[in-house]
């Protein structure tokens, strides 16, 4: 896939992302898709490391929508524990 298609599932993946994990984030839409295209790359190593298998396969491929919500789920998780108390009220 090219770097437009990484983006592109970046960014909507990193929203869908934000949608199942509502709540307030100290980051705008770069930080959604940064947040989502590494999320793609963790969510594609977990599947290769975990289940053996080549999550990031095409962009229309469901494995590859899923590995990249699950990784930017677990990554904003993380986003969320580091820049949790720096939150400004």
């Amino acid at each position: 896939m090219g770097i437009i298609a990484w983006i592109l599932i970046g960014l909507l993946a990193g929203l869908i992302a934000k949608a199942l994990m509502p709540g307030k984030d100290p980051g705008g839409i770069i930080i959604t898709i940064l947040i989502g295209i590494a999320g793609g790359l963790l969510g594609g190593w977990l599947g290769k490391v975990i289940f053996g298998v080549d999550s990031i396969d095409g962009f229309f491929d469901l494995s590859t929508w899923i590995a990249a919500i699950v990784g930017s789920l677990i990554l904003l998780a993380l986003y969320r524990v580091i820049t949790g108390n720096r939150r400004h009220a």
